[in-house]
């Protein structure tokens, strides 16, 4: 992590604690980094993530768990992909159909 700035690299950290399966906020992130002003900062750092096999970034969401807005390039994609690999997945990546099957199932054919 030469030349990293030793803010990303906390946040690196602790995006490296997050459990498989689980996600934080950007928010969160900076909270127990005891910077909680510093939210911006936070998304700028986990976008600026050049070790995504090591660092985690997937779960790690906006506001709200969503993995849609920040994520440039593709990146959404890839969070939801992960995210659903490990057995979660961000609210922005529900279509109406995973919304609505819970509620409805469907009925059986007689």
């Amino acid at each position: 992590m030469t030349g990293i700035p030793a803010f990303n690299q906390r946040v690196y950290a602790c995006a490296r604690a997050i459990p498989r399966g689980e996600t934080r906020t950007y928010a969160e992130i900076a909270s127990a980094l005891r910077a909680s002003g510093a939210v911006y900062s936070v998304a700028q750092a986990i976008v600026r993530n050049s070790f995504m096999i090591i660092v985690p970034c997937h779960r790690v969401l906006e506001a709200g768990n969503h993995a849609d807005k920040i994520s440039a390039h593709g990146g959404a994609i890839s969070k939801r992909r992960l995210l659903s690999l490990e057995g979660t997945s961000p609210t922005a990546s529900k279509t109406l159909f995973d919304v609505l099957m819970p509620v409805a199932p469907p009925r059986a054919h007689t």
